[in-house]
């Protein structure tokens, strides 16, 4: 097996250890009576995820790794570690908002409104420029862009749909896988 694919095997087990943790929190929060907002859109972000990763295994698999792109990739690697840290129980890969909840301001979530969104973007990114794959990186990250931006945009209508002292939060609650 190449560096190249010892990478991508790692992301691949990463996402599925987060997939199965934000399912096990998106029951938990619905047990609490969250709602979710913005579901119409979560089929897109997860085909997206999807493409990305497979894509990549399609044409980076074999191509050797760029080491500062790497080290990138690792620091983003300690964000979304901290991010799903700082959320804890209401870290999911939808938007779930928990009447009564206060916004997390902990973490990362002190100095910026969605880390995990900066993070994410990092990753489309940096991850196919580790591999060699600049026109790959840019390609997602437009098309990144765009879920990006629908996707904030309901968490900040879900936010919004709560008297200021019992918001739930979106990022509070939940991140993109």
């Amino acid at each position: 097996m190449t560096w190249a694919a010892t990478l991508l095997a790692f992301v691949t087990a990463e996402r599925g250890v987060e997939l199965a943790l934000a399912s096990r929190n998106t029951a938990r929060l619905r047990a609490r009576g969250a709602v979710e907002a913005g579901a119409g859109h979560y089929p897109f972000i997860v085909a997206l995820h999807a493409a990305w990763l497979v894509g990549l295994w399609w044409l980076g698999r074999n191509h050797s790794l760029r080491p500062a792109w790497l080290a990138v990739f690792a620091a983003l690697q300690v964000g979304r570690a901290w991010v799903i840290a700082s959320l804890a129980e209401r870290w999911t890969t939808r938007i779930m908002v928990l009447p009564g909840a206060v916004l997390v301001r902990r973490g990362p979530y002190r100095f910026v409104r969605h880390p995990n969104y900066l993070i994410v973007a990092g990753e489309i990114a940096v991850l196919p420029l580790a591999l060699g794959l600049p026109l790959y990186a840019a390609a997602f990250s437009l098309i990144n862009g765009v879920a990006l931006a629908i996707r904030i945009r309901a968490e900040e209508r879900a936010v919004g749909s709560f008297p200021a002292p019992e918001r739930g939060e979106g990022p509070g609650i939940s991140t993109p896988p």
